[in-house]
């Protein structure tokens, strides 16, 4: 059914969502943007899925963004560019606002995009081995659609760190700035996140849901408004020289322009 990702639904209601692009190191494609965006809709509506576990196949949990789909928006016009980044922006809409419980199992890298889909679980729980960046900035780009989701889950102070410098940061770095819950070694990994998992079987999934709705309305506001916000940034980026300049350096195995 699915291209980019797998779901399974083991007997207790637990389904894991892969993202299947371990060739790729799981880097957000166009089609894997709108089959998460389906597979978060068809999760959070089907009864019988109490949990979701948020996983990537092979050495990285997800790269960020697929780069030959961000060279894509360099030629596209402003209305593709717009549609382009507001399927990005609604899927993760799509994740932040699933009325499931999502606990991320986060492991090797987690670049960009991949943070933003760690910063929307409910409950990332890491390996001791992971690596985090918001590399954005190196392409001459910013952490414009995940911006939200990010700050919601560090704060500013603490994402300001972070947010702008490309840097890259390790486990216990993420568990400083709440991104991670914790981290375990990584042959402990599936055993801590099914301890995540095991409590939400005993509550009542309404209820469950009700507490994630409300969570989401009491804390930092992610509305229509702050998502087009976001949006609109990713297009203004898209259209300016520094990513030009930024991916075409990428493709070509050269510095850009601004590193000297």
């Amino acid at each position: 059914m699915y291209e980019t990702i797998s779901i399974a639904v083991d007997d207790r209601g637990v389904a894991r969502l892969t993202l299947e692009r371990p060739d790729k190191h799981n880097a957000l494609s166009a089609t894997m943007i709108a089959e998460l965006t389906e597979a978060a809709t068809r999760l959070g509506r089907d009864p019988a899925v109490r949990v979701i576990v948020l996983a990537g196949a092979g050495e990285s949990f997800c790269a960020g963004g697929d780069l030959g789909w961000m060279k894509a928006q360099m030629a596209a016009d402003g209305a593709t560019r717009t549609r382009e980044a507001t399927k990005l922006a609604m899927m993760l809409d799509a994740l932040n606002t699933c009325p499931k419980p999502l606990i991320g199992r986060i492991h090797g890298n987690a670049f960009g995009g991949g943070v933003g889909m760690a910063a929307v679980c409910d409950v990332a729980i890491g390996a001791t081995t992971v690596k985090f960046g918001l590399t954005e900035t190196k392409l001459g780009l910013i952490p414009a659609t995940i911006g939200p989701y990010v700050l919601a889950r560090m704060g500013e102070a603490k994402a300001r760190r972070v947010f702008m410098s490309a840097r890259i940061f390790g486990a216990g770095e993420a568990v400083t700035l709440g991104l991670l819950a914790r981290t375990v070694a990584p042959d402990e990994l599936d055993a801590a996140v099914e301890a995540e998992v095991t409590p939400y079987l005993s509550c009542a999934p309404g209820a469950v849901a009700a507490a994630k709705a409300l969570a989401r309305r009491l804390g930092p506001p992610i509305n229509e408004a702050v998502v087009a916000e976001t949006i609109q940034a990713l297009v203004r980026c898209w259209e300016g020289e520094e990513a030009r300049e930024g991916i075409a350096a990428f493709f070509e195995k050269r510095a850009p322009a601004w590193k000297g």
